[in-house]
């Protein structure tokens, strides 16, 4: 792992494989850019940066308390944004797909290749059945975030976006650092559903003039599978697909499968 400080954070980061094309993968909210290797390492054409969101993985803590509402995916596009010289295959998943989608609506330019699995920009779906479902729960996990009741937080949210081990199965190291993560989570979660940093703006979305691969699983959420369908009719080249049998930690579940398709998506561009 190699460090430095990028946008005033201490970032880690490996490179994987060693191939012509560079690629940058994001991981989700509680990941860490370890998922990536098994995904992305049959990929022999790239060469991938993936690093460590702030208060995840080797990288620094981050401290939430009197950041603003969705400064946490403002400092992650930046710092995501920080790795990328020239256009890039450019990988994401959850909140990591998410500060992707925003890279390649800010500079589109700076994209050869845009792989998203389940994006959470939940703005995208607004006011469909799938965003009416989602809401009490969402309502409920803000409560126990504003109340400090961050170990049922976190097990809410494990149970509902984690790889479906049950929260007491989790080994106890695992389970403290979820839970010092939720502040982080609570700061997110208006970019999820308020989109401050304008990703889902008209004309933004299709602006992004790369080949695109929208990636969901049958046993996700359904606001999941609404929100790459209302991406992807905002998209000139898009292919989306749904993973059978996966829910929302497909790329740890499914790897085989994910990898396939973010070749198929590298083999369009």
């Amino acid at each position: 792992m190699e460090q430095d400080i990028r946008e005033g954070a201490r970032i880690s980061w490996q490179v994987i494989g060693t191939g012509p094309r560079p690629a940058l993968a994001i991981h989700c909210m509680l990941g860490t850019s370890d998922m990536w290797g098994p995904l992305l390492s049959p990929l022999a054409e790239l060469s991938t940066t993936a690093f460590d969101l702030p208060g995840h993985g080797k990288s620094a803590p981050w401290v939430a308390e009197g950041a603003a509402p969705g400064a946490y995916q403002t400092l992650a596009t930046r710092i995501a944004a920080s790795f990328i010289e020239r256009p890039v295959d450019l990988i994401g998943h959850s909140f990591g797909a998410s500060v992707a989608l925003r890279i390649a609506v800010a500079a589109p330019e700076a994209v050869r290749s845009l792989t998203l699995i389940e994006p959470v920009l939940f703005a995208a779906a607004k006011d469909s059945p799938e965003w009416a479902e989602l809401r009490p729960h969402q309502d409920h996990l803000d409560t126990l975030l504003a109340e400090g009741a961050l170990e049922e937080a976190a097990r809410r949210f494990v149970r509902d976006w984690g790889a479906g081990a049950p929260w007491d199965t989790i080994p106890d190291r695992h389970r403290a650092r979820f839970i010092a993560q939720m502040p982080i989570v609570a700061n997110v979660t208006p970019s999820n559903f308020e989109d401050p940093g304008q990703i889902c703006r008209p004309g933004g979305i299709e602006a992004i003039d790369a080949p695109v691969m929208l990636i969901h699983g049958d046993k996700s959420p359904p606001i999941s599978a609404r929100v790459c369908e209302a991406l992807a009719a905002r998209m000139a080249d898009v292919g989306t697909a749904c993973v059978p049998g996966a829910g929302h930690m497909l790329p740890l579940t499914h790897t085989r499968q994910v990898t396939e398709l973010i070749a198929l998506n590298l083999e369009r561009s």
